[in-house]
């Protein structure tokens, strides 16, 4: 039996697979981010022998420390880990996992939500309704885009970038051209797909752009006002990966100016809080880092978790381990 804590309320499937595998379970009783005094203080009123952790919660060279070495693993309830010093996992003899595959149907299908919601207006358009300005039916009013026969660029060809192109592809005629680190014959084939080498060539193609990179120090302000301004002035942009990616006061800029016609966010550059001028502009569409948020998405989540921690404690390998960076 060894001791168990989740910084967070999280779906009771991987608490109960958890105390199943005979585990003792504490979890925090405040359903809200830990400070990082709150979260070393919680590590550290018992020895635990693994963490549950979220996204949200800073797993620090000196917070592994101060949780002691007993800790064998972090599993993080996500699938980016951006939020782990993950060298200094390594250098601490820590595993960390994720929740890789279980909720890229759900991404997909936000992204994709998100992606119809800002080319065809739709929270204009509620707006627009509940404010009873609706008088009569009007050959211009709120024209959005257009969606069948439009390019749509997929930035970061992993599972989630993939599943998005496939659902535009196929479900809604678009075509698809994508940028990654390495070209994808095979994705190519399934969608007719073409790939460009740099993020300068796809650009000016899109008609649609659909961000699916991790967070590194290389895609931080990935896109710019230099990306910005290669975009054609009627394209779109869609974010479901991390709020970094984007430097939002370029993208302040992008939108009030007319550079791009819209943007649609699941995540923010300094979240939980919004660039000034970002919630004003009527031109984007904002929610709260939901992209997952499906019942099932999250239950199969937290029982991903469980599994990795229950592996580990058990003596065997974690299904989900994360990789450790390369010696520099």
């Amino acid at each position: 039996m060894a001791n168990v804590y989740i910084t967070r309320k999280i779906p009771a499937a991987g608490v109960d697979a958890l105390i199943a595998a005979g585990h003792r379970v504490d979890s925090s009783v405040k359903d809200r981010v830990l400070s990082p005094d709150e979260l070393t203080s919680a590590l550290t009123a018992k020895q635990y022998d693994a963490v549950l952790c979220l996204l949200t919660d800073k797993i620090t060279a000196e917070l592994m420390e101060a949780a002691g070495p007993q800790v064998k693993i972090y599993a993080n309830y996500a699938v980016g880990y951006d939020n782990i010093d993950m060298k200094a996992a390594k250098k601490l003899g820590k595993i960390v996992s994720n929740t890789p595959g279980v909720l890229t149907d759900a991404v997909a299908e936000h992204t994709v939500t998100l992606a119809l919601a800002i080319m065809r207006r739709i929270v204009e358009s509620d707006a627009f309704m509940r404010a009873g300005s609706y008088t009569a039916w009007a050959p211009e009013l709120l024209l959005g885009s257009a969606v069948r026969g439009k390019t749509v660029g997929i930035v970061g060809l992993g599972r989630i970038g993939s599943r998005v192109a496939e659902i535009l592809h196929h479900g809604f005629g678009m075509h698809v051209v994508y940028f990654d680190v390495q070209q994808n014959e095979e994705f190519e084939k399934s969608v007719n797909a073409t790939f460009y080498k740099n993020l300068a060539e796809l650009l000016p193609v899109c008609d649609l752009v659909s961000i699916h990179v991790p967070l590194l120090p290389a895609t931080t302000h990935l896109f710019s006002d230099t990306q910005f301004a290669l975009m054609k002035r009627t394209a779109y942009l869609v974010n479901t990966s991390r709020g970094p990616v984007i430097d939002e006061h370029a993208l302040v800029r992008a939108l009030s100016k007319g550079v791009i016609t819209g943007a649609a966010l699941d995540v923010f550059e300094r979240e939980p809080v919004l660039t000034e001028g970002l919630g004003a502009l009527q031109n984007v569409v904002v929610t709260p880092h939901t992209a997952s948020a499906t019942v099932e998405a999250r239950a199969e989540m937290a029982l991903m978790a469980a599994r990795n921690i229950i592996a580990v404690l058990s003596g065997a390998p974690a299904p989900q381990q994360v990789p450790y960076p390369p010696e520099a």
